[in-house]
């Protein structure tokens, strides 16, 4: 029952690509060995993998669910120099209990410097006018502009790198409206940013620039029926991300007229080898250089290493994009109500048989401090109801999408009234049965409180080795049970009994030290305290 909730344990890391050498030395310096093999290919990384805790990638790198499988129990977290993870299958990560992680910020000032100097481009026909004139030409009237000053600029992503793009944009005098789902309202306005919907935004934009994760909701975000709701000879810039942007729709808007330019730093293939867009003449793209600048690139490699550093050393996580409830369980105090969670977790494991299958599993946290609490609570109480039941172990990252994804019900809640001040609740209901465990800390010490309905006299300390069993009340139980356990070699440190309810009552014997066989010793147990159950 004492078992700790320690940092993740991360020894060896694997770096796959060109990572600034500050990563390498970082990582160094804090005891984690180091190997860099860059270009291997899939089936190398698979051969690999299993030697590693840790992976650290840049894009290039495909980790996907052959890769993350074949490392078996080993591999325990990807990091991503860099923003966005959509080179990580995330789902087969998250359900093997491997935390990813990203550098949210290493790379913003550079992505959006370089959005804003597509922007510029766009507005002048800067390469085009260069490789003009570096042809032997004088072609003045070809490339006439168009001024920034007064243009709607339309942001459609408003996080770090949106943030930026539009407060450098402002200084040209342009007008900057947005659209995210996220970000509040309020803040945008701080930013200067007028928010709105996409169907307010497309008619308004002389720009449209995006900065969104790829996913199912902003894959072909600008399509045939968007191209058709801006302005005529809109222009568009995508440095973020391949397909957000419907390529095959682009070139057809280009065609027509209808997008009059568009600066493109990544595509839905690259390199592209389909060039119709990269070679239109009113196209500026980049192969991908978000993120090429030397400072960005030696800002991910430290973000990335020292992020690491700090998971391991259980100061902080930053960056987990699949292991959110840990973010906020790194204090000493969160620590303490994890270790009760899974502690009541493994009670009520206990008290349930083997072969059968959980159905619902709820969780109540109950006093205010505890209102920002039931999702690391929730995710503790499942490792403690289900450990044991996967390959890689369940831990916090992966323990609810797990037992989610076995058909159990799951149901958090909170109550800011508690009867014994800050505790936790949790129900676990197995074929109709329902059992229920209440617990809380006292002097940061997991404690239970109830067990089906039934208060102990006193708390009952969840560590050490713990026997639960529930018997009729009786005078003998005591010196019964006492014998039992010693001649089976178990020597008892206490005993704490709750409440008479039906006749019955629940015992919790301390043990000096695990039992082995322990099935056969609760028969024994049974028949000598005449249990009930």
């Amino acid at each position: 029952m004492d078992k700790r909730m320690n940092p993740v344990s991360i020894k060896r890391v694997l770096i796959s690509e060109s990572v600034d050498p500050c990563c390498k030395r970082i990582l160094q310096e804090n005891d984690i060995q180091v190997t860099e093999r860059h270009n291997l290919s899939n089936d190398e990384l698979i051969t690999q993998m299993k030697d590693f805790d840790g992976l650290v990638v840049r894009s290039a790198t495909k980790v996907n669910a052959d890769i993350i499988n074949a490392a078996g129990s080993s591999l325990k977290l990807i990091g991503r120099a860099g923003t966005g993870v959509d080179n990580v299958d995330v789902n087969a990560a998250t359900k093997k209990g491997i935390i990813v992680m990203n550098t949210p910020s290493g790379n913003t000032i550079s992505a959006a410097e370089l959005t804003c100097a597509l922007i510029i481009s766009l507005s002048r026909h800067v390469p085009q006018a260069v490789m003009s004139m570096k042809a032997g030409n004088w072609d003045r009237k070809k490339f006439m502009g168009a001024e920034l000053f007064g243009k709607t600029l339309g942001i459609v992503g408003l996080g770090r790198i949106g943030k930026e793009v539009a407060t450098r944009m402002q200084s040209f005098g342009m007008k900057t409206i947005g659209y995210d789902p996220i970000t509040p309202p309020e803040v945008a306005k701080s930013w200067g940013v007028e928010p709105m919907s996409l169907e307010e935004l497309w008619p308004q934009c002389d720009y449209i620039t995006v900065h969104t994760p790829l996913m199912p909701s902003t894959t072909g975000l600008l399509n045939d029926a968007t191209f058709a709701k801006c302005k005529k000879g809109v222009k568009v810039v995508n440095c973020a991300r391949g397909g957000i942007i419907d390529e095959a729709a682009l070139l057809r808007a280009l065609e027509s007229g209808q997008c009059g330019g568009a600066g493109l730093d990544v595509f839905v293939e690259e390199p592209p080898t389909d060039r119709a867009l990269v070679n239109h003449p009113n196209v500026i793209s980049c192969p991908h250089l978000g993120a090429s600048t030397k400072e960005a690139q030696a800002r991910c490699g430290q973000d990335i290493a020292l992020q690491i550093v700090d998971m391991v050393k259980g100061k902080a996580l930053v960056g987990a994009v699949n292991a959110q409830v840990l973010s906020s369980s790194f204090s000493p105090e969160s620590q303490d109500w994890m270790k009760l969670g899974e502690a009541m977790g493994r009670v009520l494991r206990a008290c349930i048989s083997s072969t059968s299958t959980l159905d619902h599993i709820s969780v109540t946290t109950q006093g205010e401090c505890l209102k920002k609490s039931v999702g690391f609570l929730s995710s503790a109480a499942v490792v403690g109801l289900m450990s044991g039941g996967t390959e890689n172990g369940i831990n916090l990252v992966n323990a609810l999408p797990l037992a989610e994804e076995t058909g159990i019900i799951i149901k958090r809640a909170h109550s800011d009234v508690s009867e014994a001040g800050a505790a936790c609740v949790v129900e676990v209901t197995v074929n109709g049965s329902v059992y229920k465990a209440t617990g809380t800390l006292q002097a940061a010490a997991p404690v239970l409180l109830e067990l089906n309905s039934c208060k102990f006299r006193q708390p009952v300390p969840l560590t050490g080795n713990l026997l639960f069993f529930r018997a009729a009340a009786s005078p003998q139980l005591l010196s019964t049970v006492t014998g039992v356990l010693a001649a089976a070699g178990a020597e008892m440190d206490h005993l704490s009994a709750s409440a008479v309810s039906d006749g019955d009552q629940w015992f919790c014997v301390g043990l000096s030290s695990p039992v082995e066989d322990l099935s056969s010793l609760m028969a024994v147990v049974k028949e000598a305290a005449q249990l009930t159950v």
